[in-house]
């Protein structure tokens, strides 16, 4: 196998062998086969929302903050972590399509981002789906080459 991603061997026997559950063997091929699109749909969808915080966002951000430091600080942090995610989703994709190991890095890269930007904004049920999708990313790994 290549490299490891950064956390990967740490995190992978809790997303695997000491997982509470696998999934059945037909939804992984189906998660392989139809993530690409899927993903491709999604990253369609977020870019107006990303490039609209480029544009208003940066303007209003001022604002954002006259509901407390928290709040503002809480909405420029998940910004620049889901520009963050926009960029390696784009970055993924010729990888997911070809399975190829550098298109699950650039995924399992996404979902670290989205965990920590859930664990920063105190987003429990992001956190939770986001860990349930990294056990998901984690039990797909073996068909990315």
């Amino acid at each position: 196998m290549a490299q490891s991603a950064i956390l990967e061997a740490e995190l992978a026997p809790y997303f695997t062998t000491k997982a509470p559950f696998q999934f059945p063997i037909n939804f992984r091929e189906g998660f392989v086969k139809y993530w690409p699109i899927v993903t491709l749909v999604l990253l369609v969808l977020a870019l107006p929302a990303i490039l609209a915080f480029l544009g208003l966002g940066t303007f209003l951000v001022p604002a954002s903050y006259a509901g407390g430091f928290g709040a503002g600080l809480g909405y420029t942090i998940s910004m620049i972590f889901s520009l963050a995610g926009l960029v390696l989703g784009i970055l993924a994709l010729p990888g997911l399509f070809n399975r190829k190991r550098s298109g699950w890095v650039f995924s399992y890269y996404v979902q670290l981002i989205g965990i920590v930007s859930s664990v920063v904004v105190f987003n429990l049920v992001g956190l939770l789906f986001g860990l349930l999708f990294l056990m998901l990313l984690f039990q797909v790994r073996d068909y990315y080459n």
